[in-house]
Parts: C-alpha cells; structure tokens; sequence
C-alpha cells in the first residue's frame, strides 16, 4: 500500500499551498509552492514533482541532508473534527535538471531552472 492514498491523496488534490522544509546548517529553511502547480505535474505513486524557479537554499540544503517535509491543508477535506485536513508528509528529495525532467516541467512553467522531487515516504494526517 503506497503512502499517498485515501484522505492524504484527497488532500494533495485540493490543497491550494505546500510548505516546503529543508535543514541546513543554519537550520530549518521554509519555502512553498502552489498545490495547482504539483497538480498540473502530477502525483505520480508516491512521488512528488513540483517546478522549481530559484530553490538555491533548497537545493543546498538537499544535497548535504535529502530529508525533506511538506506541510498541505485543505478546509474542503473532511478532518477528525470537522471541516479541513491537514497532513504532514516525510521524504526524501533533489532538485533535478536532466533534459527530460527539465522539459516536462518547461512545458507548463517556462520560468523554471529545475525540477524539485519529493519521494514521500510518511505520512501524519493532522486536524
């Protein structure tokens, strides 16, 4: 049974906002992303791929500790106590700049330099 299923997929489908958070030496590092834009990409299993336009903290932070989490809320997905959901998911990830890679996400985000991706590997329903 893969990680991205049920209620965790719902949620991924209606989020309009991810939180990103890398660790680097200076410690905790937060960015985001559109939830529209890692729709447009594609969950694919339990995979993530989300554009990548600056990310330079991210992708340095990336290649010294791959651990990676992204915080994603809906108020549309029923949680435990009512209406929304939120989940907090554990992986790995890399920022990617093969050719193919590149020119998949180019061809909905020509702004950007690279591919981030994000293999999850736990998930935490909250609310």
């Amino acid at each position: 049974m893969g990680v991205i299923e049920g209620a965790v997929r719902d949620l991924l489908e209606k989020t309009e906002f991810v939180t990103i958070v890398t660790e680097g030496p200076d410690g905790a590092h937060v960015v985001g992303n559109w939830g529209e834009y890692l729709r447009r990409l594609g969950i694919e299993g339990d995979k993530l791929v989300l554009p990548a336009g600056y990310y330079r903290k991210t992708e340095e932070n990336l290649r010294s500790n791959p651990r990676i989490q992204i915080l994603a809320a809906s108020r549309s997905v029923e949680g435990s106590h009512g209406p929304g959901q939120g989940c907090l998911l554990h992986g790995t990830g890399s920022i990617v700049t093969d050719n193919a890679s590149l020119e998949r996400v180019k061809a909905s985000f020509p702004w950007a330099r690279a591919v981030l991706v994000i293999k999850v590997e736990r998930a935490e329903l909250q609310l």
